[in-house]
């Protein structure tokens, strides 16, 4: 899952893929995005000061893995820059080759939240861990809301007990809607505040805090938005 921001025009929807079509099409967007992206929204004052509240909650070296890191910028990078073990996730190859270059002091796997299994790997046989804090700027809503759930509760597995997540998404009431997004047809979903308060919640999540910025990209190929960030703890052992 690739750390984005939605949407352009909308478009009409094809049939529903299933699971494997459906990551085709997401990795296949943002290979074709690569670079573009940051260029399209250079400024992410929201996912810096979400980076940092975590910041003062972690220990020293904590294990934190960013789920969608995109092209790393800017949180793989803030994480790593401030001394936390740092692992990202994405589906895109490209993405992970830009993420590579732009964070070397990271770890960065292709993978997905929703591959089967009992853990995320490093290699064959090889679990990735437990991770004190997780990530998921702007990825899960390349997701159905049906997925969204289950993304989620692999989150809170992969946390320690009383581990935190940072989510955001884009408010907006829509489910697994097609789009072009800087040129490549993607799909997404969104949920109005209180709605996507409650979805973390079911998941296992106790929400800390909140945060809400009216956003700008640098381009007229995604309209203005307004995002979403919440501050969690797991819950239960």
């Amino acid at each position: 899952m690739a750390e984005s921001d939605p949407t352009s025009t909308p478009g009409s929807a094809p049939p529903e893929p299933g699971r494997e079509e459906y990551r085709a099409l997401q990795a296949a967007a943002f290979d074709r995005i690569g670079e573009r992206y940051d260029e399209a929204f250079p400024h992410k004052e929201g996912q810096e000061r979400a980076g940092a509240r975590l910041l003062r909650r972690l220990p020293p070296g904590a294990p934190v893995l960013d789920a969608g890191c995109g092209t790393g910028l800017p949180t793989a990078r803030q994480l790593a820059d401030a001394g936390m073990a740092v692992t990202g996730i994405d589906i895109s190859p490209v993405m992970l080759d830009l993420a590579r270059k732009n964070v070397p002091g990271a770890r960065f796997l292709e993978a997905d939240l929703l591959d089967p299994g009992d853990a995320l790997r490093d290699g064959p046989g090889d679990a990735i861990g437990s991770f004190d804090a997780a990530v998921a700027f702007f990825s899960l809503l390349m997701l159905p809301r049906r997925d969204i759930a289950t993304a989620l509760r692999r989150l809170h597995a992969l946390l320690v007990p009383g581990g935190l997540l940072c989510l955001s998404m884009v408010e907006i009431d829509m489910d697994d809607v097609g789009f072009q997004f800087l040129g490549a047809p993607v799909r997404v979903t969104g949920y109005l505040r209180d709605d996507l308060r409650a979805v973390v919640e079911d998941a296992g999540f106790e929400v800390l805090g909140t945060d809400t910025i009216s956003y700008a990209p640098a381009t007229t190929q995604a309209p203005p938005e307004v995002q979403l960030f919440l501050d969690c703890r797991r819950r239960g052992g």
